[in-house]
């Protein structure tokens, strides 16, 4: 009983040394942080005339074919390896036909719209271009694969389709930067964009 009282006594000096006012080893919890992620001035340089589109393209990033099963032609990605980032372009001929250029428009809005399930927001705008031609730009909020994507087309013979994405499981709050910069080499793109 007597060594009971002792331990008792004991814990009870401890846990008030511990409970003590100095407060130089009070716990303060560190505010949520992001790693740092260090952007590059954007330098451009124009693509190779290989395909039936011209653009100028951030120097950091690195022109790959498409290679997935399904891509045709002059389908291409313009990607970033510091980011692990994409744009994905996809080019289809129109060929004067107003009931190709409509399929391939809807096809678009309709990726767009598969987003739907995860974005929390959608904001599409038309955008005047430098050449004087209409691109409707489409960004999305939450955690979605593709952040910013676009649509150009003539109407008569060139149709272009781009879609951002990341290789990476980060979430899309912590890339924010990385998506504000890649969004505006798009906006650098479509305002460079000449068809040929």
């Amino acid at each position: 009983m007597k060594h009971l009282r002792s331990c008792l006594l004991f814990g009870f000096l401890l846990v008030l040394a511990a409970c003590g006012t100095d407060t130089s080893d009070t716990y303060v919890p560190k505010p949520k942080g992001y790693p740092r992620i260090d952007l590059p001035v954007a330098r451009y340089q124009p693509l190779p005339p290989t395909h039936p589109y011209q653009f100028d393209y951030n120097k950091i990033a690195r022109i790959l074919p498409d290679t997935f099963a399904r891509s045709e032609p002059h389908w291409i990605f313009v990607h970033y390896p510091a980011f692990q980032a994409s744009v994905q372009l996809t080019y289809k001929p129109v060929g004067n036909d107003v009931n190709r250029l409509r399929a391939m428009l809807e096809d678009s809005y309709k990726l767009a719209a598969r987003h739907n399930i995860k974005a929390y927001a959608i904001e599409q705008r038309k955008i005047r271009l430098r050449s004087g031609m209409e691109a409707s730009l489409i960004d999305l909020s939450g955690e979605v694969p593709s952040q910013v994507q676009f649509v150009v087309t003539d109407s008569t013979t060139h149709f272009l389709r781009g879609a951002l994405y990341f290789n990476t499981a980060t979430q899309n709050d912590s890339l924010q930067p990385v998506i504000q910069y890649i969004r505006k080499d798009v906006l650098h793109l479509l305002n460079t964009l000449k068809w040929r």
